[in-house]
C-alpha cells in the first residue's frame, strides 16, 4: 500500500497532484489546513494537507463510493502476509482500518463533484440535493462555503456551516419581491388543478377579517359552473360581491363597478397554459394595464419541467410573483428556489392546506429558505 502526503494551495488543486502521483483509484485519507510561514516568517500562508492511499491489491476501490447509502459497503481487508523483511505491518492494517472508514463515509455521498469540498460542506451540499436544488445553485453554495471555511481559523461547526449557507441563499433572493401587494388588483393565474379558487378565499379573507378592507371578486373562470358556485360560496360568507366575466367588456364594466373597493381578486380559468392561445385568451379578457398583480399559482406537487414551460408560456403576461400551493403534499420544495433564482420572481404566498382561511402563509426569503430545511413544517412563522 503506497501512502502519501500531498500539500497544497487548494483542494482542487491537491486532487490534481492525487491523480498524477497515485492515479484515479487513490482515496483521501484525511484533510486539514495547515499553516505556513512566508518569507523571513512574517507571512503566514494557509495550505490543505492531504493524505492519500492507494492499494494495488485492492481493486474497484473508485466503484466503491458510488454505492447509495442504503446499500452497506462489503469492504474486505487484504490478506497481509507476515514477512520478516516487511516493516511497520501493524501500522499498515491501521491504515486499512482508517481507508474503509473513509469509503464508508465517502459512499454516502453518490454525487461524486461534491468531494472536493471538506466533509462538513459535503453535508450540507447533500442537504440540498435532497431537496432537488439544481445542482448549480448547488456547486455555487459549495464554493461560497469553502471560501469561508478557508478563511476561518478554526474548523466551523455544522450549525455555523448551515447558518452560511442559508444567509448566502436568503442574500440572493432578497432583493425579489414577496409577499402581498398594495395594488387594487390581484389577478391569479395557473394550470387546472393547482387550488387558485380556494386561495384566492384565503387571501380574501386575510384582507375582509384581518385588514379590514373593502373587497370583490370577479371571476373569468366561466369553463366550470362548480367553480363559480364554490366563489359565490366564498363570497357569500364573507359578505362580499362577485361578477362573472365573459369578454373584455364585462370585465371593464366590473371595474367601473367596483371602483369605490379598496381590492378585487381575480379568479381565472385553469387551462393548460402550455398551449400559447390559451394565454391569448387571457390577454384578450383581462386589461393587464390596469393596476394589477399578477401571482403565477403552482403546485408544488407538480415536476420542475413541467413548472418551467408554463412559466416560459406566460413571458409575455408579466408574472409579478410566484404563488406555491400543496406544499404539505410534498418534501421536497427545492423547485421553489429553483424558479425564483431561474426566472428572479420572489413568492406572494405558500398554502399548507386546504382549510379557508388558515392554511396560507405570507412568503419572505427567510420564510422560503427555511422551508427549504425543515425549520417550517405546515405552520404558520411565529
Amino acid at each position: 500500500m503506497k501512502i502519501k502526503k500531498f500539500l497544497a494551495p487548494n483542494m482542487s488543486e491537491a486532487m490534481k497532484q492525487i491523480r498524477v502521483e497515485l492515479g484515479d483509484n487513490a482515496v483521501i485519507l484525511n484533510s486539514k489546513v495547515v499553516q505556513q510561514k512566508g518569507f523571513l516568517g512574517l507571512v503566514k500562508k494557509r495550505k490543505i494537507e492531504v493524505i492519500a492511499a492507494i492499494d494495488p491489491e485492492v481493486k474497484g476501490n473508485a466503484n466503491v463510493v458510488k454505492k447509495r447509502k442504503e446499500e452497506p459497503v462489503q469492504f474486505q481487508l487484504p490478506k497481509v502476509e507476515k514477512e520478516k523483511n516487511v516493516p511497520n505491518q501493524e501500522n499498515i492494517h491501521h491504515e486499512l482500518t482508517e481507508l474503509k472508514k473513509v469509503v464508508h463515509h465517502l459512499s454516502k455521498f453518490s454525487n461524486l463533484e461534491y468531494h472536493q469540498f471538506p466533509g462538513s460542506i459535503q453535508s450540507f451540499l447533500r442537504k440540498l440535493s435532497d431537496q432537488e436544488v439544481d445542482q448549480n445553485i448547488i456547486m455555487n453554495v459549495g464554493d461560497h462555503l469553502y471560501e469561508k471555511w478557508k478563511l476561518s481559523e478554526h474548523e466551523p461547526s455544522i450549525a455555523l456551516l448551515n447558518k452560511w449557507g442559508e444567509t448566502f441563499l436568503i442574500n440572493n433572493i432578497s432583493s425579489y419581491s414577496f409577499g402581498s401587494t398594495t395594488k387594487k388588483y390581484v389577478n391569479l393565474v395557473g394550470p387546472t388543478g393547482v387550488g387558485k379558487t380556494t386561495t384566492l378565499a384565503k387571501m380574501a379573507a386575510e384582507a375582509v377579517l384581518e385588514k379590514k378592507k373593502k373587497i370583490a371578486f370577479i371571476t373569468t373562470d366561466t369553463y366550470r359552473i362548480a367553480a363559480i358556485e364554490q366563489l359565490k360560496t366564498y363570497a357569500t360568507l364573507l359578505n362580499v360581491p362577485v361578477e362573472v366575466v365573459y369578454k373584455q367588456s364585462d370585465f371593464q364594466k366590473a371595474i367601473e363597478k367596483f371602483i369605490d373597493f379598496d381590492c378585487i381578486f381575480i379568479d381565472t380559468a385553469g387551462r393548460n397554459y402550455r398551449e400559447i392561445q390559451y394565454i391569448e385568451e387571457l390577454k384578450n379578457l383581462i386589461d393587464f394595464e390596469e393596476d394589477i398583480e399578477t401571482l403565477l399559482t403552482l403546485s408544488l406537487t407538480m415536476k420542475e419541467n413541467d413548472m418551467i414551460e408554463i412559466v416560459d408560456s406566460f413571458q409575455n403576461i408579466n408574472v409579478d410573483k410566484f404563488l406555491f400551493t400543496k406544499i404539505d403534499e410534498t418534501k421536497t420544495y427545492g423547485s421553489m428556489l429553483n424558479l425564483m433564482l431561474k426566472y428572479q420572481v420572489g413568492i406572494a404566498y405558500i398554502t399548507t392546506g386546504q382549510n379557508v382561511p388558515d392554511d396560507i402563509v405570507q412568503a419572505t426569503p427567510e420564510v422560503a429558505i427555511q422551508y427549504l430545511f425543515g425549520e417550517i413544517r405546515n405552520e404558520r412563522p411565529s
